[in-house]
């Protein structure tokens, strides 16, 4: 049945208009909530459509046994290691490739020679010597001193940091070969080389930090997916590894301490009785850190020199990697967490510049990481997990290198706490991506990083409900969202030709995420479809179709338009409220108010007024016939229609009369679609909130209209009230119009902080100079 209604119209000034690409130019939609069919690889009996391994699944395996000694005096590492590998492909291999990381620092690497560069009116040495970054780095990359098998040599290919080893015969489905390498390189500088691992040194006490990483050849990944992967490490995109066991033996000066991967086989040996036995202590401390060596210990053996080696023994059963450190200046405390009915050992190493921060947070934080972590993916399956003071933050199995030094006086700012805590929490939660949930670096840089900068984001908010998270909100990412098209890319770009590798693939891929758990599929549905991705692709090769698969397998919701909009695409989302219709049903019951007033046009106006017109009607009474005195037709016709309302349906014709008709029109001017919030304000004060699927947008992905039918009068309406959808323009967001003041910020622009020094100021210190 239709009801009369007068209505109000309220125009909400207009905006940039997305200029659409559609695969249907004469259509009124385009292709956005059409199936990533053509864009994802078919399903097979490797990889189902499902998005679980397939019931042929397969991958490779290679186990390590290595020797390797740290030669401090001279910064050189030198190692001879035996790797089994397994062919558990379908595939004869002729030839098998490994990673030859290292060779990122050879002077002669294209990495080394690829920058770009300009001149500056002032310059310093580091400066100019970046002009040519070859130049520096005489004398590193990797020096292979013998590769063999069975006794005899292996032919061998190096190109950049990739090394091809020729077989003499096809390495079968099923067979394993076992191989020998000795080797040698230069340890570089971890802070001013990069590349990830090396020494840092303290002119203060002449004592060095070594972060030993990607330190041994290792075997490339060969995939059913995409054979083996040869791209080079170029120091952006990480790392596409392999699972295996390794046992590690490393000789290093008397008076360091080692931590590693895996868990140490001799402790009672290289520890001592007094250390070893506050070691055994540690492992019942279930509440807070216990100090295996103490900070004066630390101190003291900064100082002094003891003679001769030490070998620790490291053993790790499946991981992908291997890392660990060494130093004479490290305080060590652990803890003991119990997780899934097991115990695990958080643990920290840390020089006396970090105490006060490192004491008081990292193995707390450790403990705190892995048990939001498993809670949201899987159990952590490893016996340990480290957190290792170092110049900046990098992940490996079970150990990690995080920043976080303090003042000279022990205190620090605000900044510098939230900052260690959050790569605290980001690196050891690399354990659960890509350690576990093995993904390929290389190629999908996001996979990892993106995926565990969003379980990051859920650890903080855990941590403490006020945590000052600088990525998860979908409202932090819309700066980025903003870039003119040219600087920015779809986050499915391959790692190394990524622009802006932090808002992209980290903060743009975990900002997904979050719109997906709390805006489009809801926590009960995200998380148990997250939690099955993780446990169907723990310890194996996943790719992106296995993880967009399993999120509508398991959750039931078709998100083929987010996928392509989202992860295929760059258009931001800009969802405007054009205008607001208001509509009032006019009371049946009373026809007295359908007599509305008759517009009086201005020219009637002065018409009236002007005494030197004389109406025909008025000078000849003839012409006013019955309509000149019963003019209005359409209160008639209103009339009528009131009669029969009331006579087919005088029950529903009155329940109307108090209704408030709202019609909301909507554009789309960003190009991204998503669900429309809409928060409404009444004019008694209260709020409600209307949620509107993203397939309103289905047949026509330009602008749609929705009527919503209030008890209450509204005063103002607002779409994403919540700042959830990532909306880049939020003055078109409101009714009426409010004005937005531009923000700008006064900055006094400095020298570059020192590391360990305080940034944003330093509250705690400036409190103990007023004491």
């Amino acid at each position: 049945m239709k009801y009369l209604l007068f209505g109000v119209v309220f125009f909400l000034p207009a905006g940039y208009t997305h200029a659409q690409h559609l695969n249907n130019p004469g259509s009124n939609h385009g292709n956005r909530f059409e199936q990533l069919s053509y864009l994802l690889p078919t399903p097979n009996e490797y990889r189902t459509a499902s998005g679980a391994p397939g019931p042929r699944y397969w991958q490779q395996r290679a186990d390590y046994d290595i020797t390797c000694e740290l030669d401090e005096t001279n910064l050189k590492l030198t190692g001879s290691e035996t790797i089994t590998y397994y062919n558990n492909s379908p595939n004869p291999l002729h030839y098998l490739w490994l990673q030859l990381d290292e060779n990122i620092h050879d002077p002669n690497s294209d990495n080394n020679r690829d920058n770009r560069s300009s001149m500056k009116p002032l310059m310093n040495h580091n400066q100019i010597m970046d002009l040519e970054t070859w130049r520096k780095m005489e004398g590193y990359g990797v020096k292979i001193t013998k590769l063999t098998s069975g006794g005899k040599s292996l032919s061998y290919t190096i190109n950049q940091t990739m090394m091809r080893v020729d077989l003499p015969t096809d390495l079968m489905p099923g067979q394993k070969l076992v191989f020998e390498i000795d080797w040698n390189y230069k340890i570089p500088d971890r802070y001013y080389q990069m590349g990830r691992g090396g020494y840092e040194y303290f002119p203060e006490d002449g004592n060095y930090v070594f972060t030993m990483s990607q330190w041994y050849p290792r075997m490339a990944v060969y995939s059913d997916f995409q054979g083996w992967q040869t791209l080079p490490f170029t120091g952006g995109a990480e790392f596409a590894l392999t699972f295996g066991n390794f046992k590690v033996k490393m000789t290093v000066p008397g008076d360091h301490i080692v931590g590693a991967t895996g868990e140490c086989r001799n402790y009672a040996q290289v520890l001592g009785s007094a250390r070893y036995k506050r070691w055994q202590q540690a492992q019942s401390s279930m509440q807070q850190p216990f100090e295996v060596i103490t900070l004066s210990e630390a101190v003291s053996n900064e100082k002094n020199t003891e003679a001769g080696k030490k070998t620790w023994i490291y053993e790790a059963q499946n991981v992908r990697d291997f890392a660990w450190t060494s130093s004479k200046k490290f305080i060590w405390d652990a803890m003991a967490v119990t997780l899934d009915g097991k115990k695990v050992m958080a643990m920290s190493y840390y020089p006396k510049e970090a105490y006060t921060l490192y004491s008081k947070y990292s193995t707390r934080v450790v403990a705190h990481t892995l048990k939001t972590y498993s809670k949201h993916t899987i159990p952590y399956p490893y016996p340990v997990a480290i957190s290792v003071e170092a110049s900046s933050g990098m992940e490996y199995p079970m150990i990690c290198f995080n920043p976080g030094r303090t003042e000279k006086d022990g205190t620090y700012s605000e900044a510098v706490k939230y900052s260690m805590i959050s790569v605290v929490i980001h690196e050891v939660g690399h354990n659960f991506f890509p350690m576990i949930v093995n993904s390929d670096e290389r190629q999908w840089w996001w996979m990892d990083e993106g995926l565990n900068t969003f379980c990051q984001f859920l650890t903080e908010q855990e941590f403490d409900n006020n945590y000052p998270s600088r990525r998860g909100p979908a409202y932090l990412i819309t700066d980025y969202m903003k870039l003119p098209k040219n600087e920015l890319e779809p986050i499915m770009t391959m790692g190394d030709n990524v622009l802006s590798v932090g808002s992209n693939a980290y903060a743009k891929a975990s900002t997904g995420l979050n719109i997906l758990r709390e805006t489009i599929m809801g926590r009960e549905l995200f998380d148990y479809a997250f939690k099955q991705y993780a446990r169907r692709w723990a310890f194996k090769h996943p790719t992106p179709a296995d993880l967009f698969r399993t999120m509508e397998d398991a959750s039931g919701i078709d998100l083929d338009w987010f996928w392509r909009g989202w992860w295929f695409g760059t258009e931001p989302v800009d969802i405007s409220l054009d205008s607001v219709k208001w509509f009032k049903m006019d009371d049946p019951k009373n026809a007295t108010a359908l007599n509305k007033q008759e517009f009086v046009h201005i020219g009637q106006k002065r018409n009236k007024e002007d005494a030197s017109i004389t109406f025909a009607t008025d000078a000849d009474t003839v012409l006013r016939d019955y309509y000149y005195f019963h003019r209005k037709a359409d209160e008639q016709r209103v009339l009528r229609q009131r009669d029969a309302m009331l006579e087919k349906d005088p029950e529903n014709a009155s329940k109307w009369v108090d209704k408030n008709f709202y019609e909301l029109h909507f554009s789309n001017k960003g190009g991204m679609v998503m669900p429309v919030i809409i928060e409404w304000t009444y004019k008694d004060g209260t709020k409600e909130i209307d949620r509107v699927p993203v397939t309103v947008w289905r047949l026509n992905e330009e602008k749609f209209t929705k009527v919503f039918i209030k008890d209450k009068e509204a005063t103002a309406i607002q779409i994403d009230p919540y700042r959830e959808t990532a909306d880049i323009d939020e003055e078109n967001n409101r009714w009426p119009v409010k004005e937005l003041p531009s923000r700008f910020q006064l900055f006094k622009e400095g020298q570059r902080v020192a590391r360990g020094a305080s940034v944003g100021g330093n509250a705690m210190q400036d409190a103990e100079k007023r004491q």
